[in-house]
């Protein structure tokens, strides 16, 4: 991993339970970025977490993040919310973007909680590009809305940014919205599991993107063994039925990015010369690539670019 040094410049907790990040390059200005793009960020309690950018697409000085205190956390966000201090340093990845804000006339972004980080940027973006945008962000209350009183200062409370309080209005008749949505709209989702089905059942998968935190619940068959040839070391290396991929190329000594381990960040991502992988990822690998954290092979060996 390609690695910026970053300093803690400023910790905000916008609501409870979730800390903002400002993050200051620490050897000059950081590299640009894109709206829907995230970085991996290493913790100083060894762990590798990914967070999503939420910062002015403008300043080229500061990356911003944002961390829900999750009680279920593996470590990465309790540690965020409850140990980290300012004038630390970070070090980070270069921005990666497997959600990107495709051209259109207009949008909607529907957000929900802590969802709302990739989608605050592209709000800048499509206004910046004179499309038409439309945020509708769903929480239990504004008091539980990560940068809520943000986007009320910055869009008011107009049909720009809509901002449902669950706990006074029902969630949002998505289909309903579907029914009278510009046909030309592209919509873009990122929040719980359960607002996400919902949404991609009621908008056309064709004008939907879709950005999880946690990988979709899938069916699956049988893992089986399969080979890999690495093309540029001329190694095989043999996977077993109960080995990933990716725990099988680290333990042969090759240094492949190991960041969710959940086919969501894209960290692991390995360039495929020759068979048929099998992609188990919620991003979608480019052509030609494969990420090895979650998925296999389709065939009995798979030729890498390592």
């Amino acid at each position: 991993m390609l690695v910026q040094h970053t300093i803690i410049e400023r910790i905000a907790h916008t609501v409870d339970g979730v800390a903002s990040l400002t993050l200051r390059g620490g050897d000059g200005p950081l590299a640009p970025w894109d709206a829907g793009a995230h970085i991996d960020v290493e913790l100083p309690n060894w762990l590798t977490r990914q967070y999503s950018l939420c910062g002015d697409l403008d300043d080229r000085e500061h990356y911003r993040i944002a961390v829900r205190h999750d009680p279920l956390s593996r470590g990465g966000s309790e540690y965020v919310n409850l140990f980290l201090r300012e004038g630390q340093r970070l070090s980070v990845s270069l921005p990666r973007n497997h959600f990107e804000l495709q051209e259109a006339s207009s949008y909607l972004f529907i957000a929900g909680g802590i969802g709302i980080t990739p989608l605050l940027p592209m709000m800048q973006a499509a206004s910046a590009a004179g499309a038409a945008a439309t945020l509708l962000y769903v929480g239990k209350s504004l008091a539980d809305m990560p940068f809520g009183a943000e986007l009320r200062d910055r869009y008011g409370a107009g049909e720009q940014a809509i901002l449902v309080e669950t706990n006074r209005h029902q969630r949002p008749d998505f289909a309903a919205i579907a029914d009278v949505l510009d046909p030309h709209a592209l919509v873009y989702g990122c929040g719980p599991e359960s607002m996400l089905a919902d949404v991609e059942r009621a908008f056309p998968a064709e004008k939907t993107r879709i950005e999880r935190f946690r990988p979709a619940i899938k069916a699956r068959g049988s893992n089986s063994r399969f080979q890999v040839l690495c093309a540029r070391s001329r190694q095989s290396i043999d996977v077993a039925a109960d080995t990933s991929l990716l725990d099988a190329l680290l333990d042969a000594g090759y240094p492949i990015g190991a960041g969710c381990r959940e086919g969501v960040c894209g960290s692991c991502e390995v360039r495929v010369l020759a068979g048929q992988p099998d992609h188990r990822d919620d991003i979608g690998a480019p052509h030609g690539c494969m990420y090895a954290c979650v998925s296999r092979s389709s065939t009995p060996r798979l030729v890498l670019d390592l």
